[in-house]
């Protein structure tokens, strides 16, 4: 009798299976209330990166201790919900934000998310040493384009200029 508990027990599994339901459109299950004042995010790598800790961890981090509060939603995702408006902002507005050296793909919440919410990360990159005669918004989109989706050059050559060329790179993470 005990082999046949042994075998039960070693067949169970404390994984969580990811069976898809439909939930009841109703007004009584709706957070978008709750929600609009909240980042949605997902570290890069959950194997190694556990987000219990990573919520203990980045109010700290952000210098928000009791103007924050996280929600761990999965193994991979997150949720901030800040009291204040310009705390969130202010978050955003840093750009890329890191846990234990890995990226965090961080987006505002949104009700109706794209396809591609929290796949892709902004990220500027500065180009030094680019030859005199490559020196131009073309050159440096291509250059841009080897790391990822250009969405803005930043590049005024009518103007003096005390720093090298920058672009605005989207990559998917």
């Amino acid at each position: 009798m005990s082999s046949s508990i042994d075998h039960a027990l070693m067949a169970m599994s404390l994984e969580e299976e990811d069976e898809p339901f439909n939930m009841p459109d109703l007004p009584e299950y709706c957070s978008c209330e709750n929600n609009f004042l909240s980042i949605i995010g997902r570290v890069l790598n959950p194997d190694r990166r556990k987000v219990d800790n990573l919520i203990l961890d980045m109010p700290r981090k952000w210098q928000l201790y009791d103007r924050v509060r996280g929600i761990a939603l999965s193994k991979e995702k997150f949720q901030f919900i800040f009291k204040f408006e310009q705390d969130l902002e202010a978050i955003l507005e840093k750009g890329v934000h890191t846990y234990n050296e890995w990226s965090l793909a961080i987006e505002r919440w949104v009700e109706h998310p794209p396809p591609d919410y929290l796949q892709h990360i902004m990220v500027w990159v500065q180009m030094r040493n680019i030859p005199v005669n490559r020196y131009n918004v073309p050159a440096i989109t291509w250059l841009g384009e080897l790391v990822g989706h250009v969405k803005e050059v930043v590049l005024d050559t009518t103007n003096s200029q005390r720093h090298a060329g920058f672009c605005q790179s989207k990559d998917e993470v």
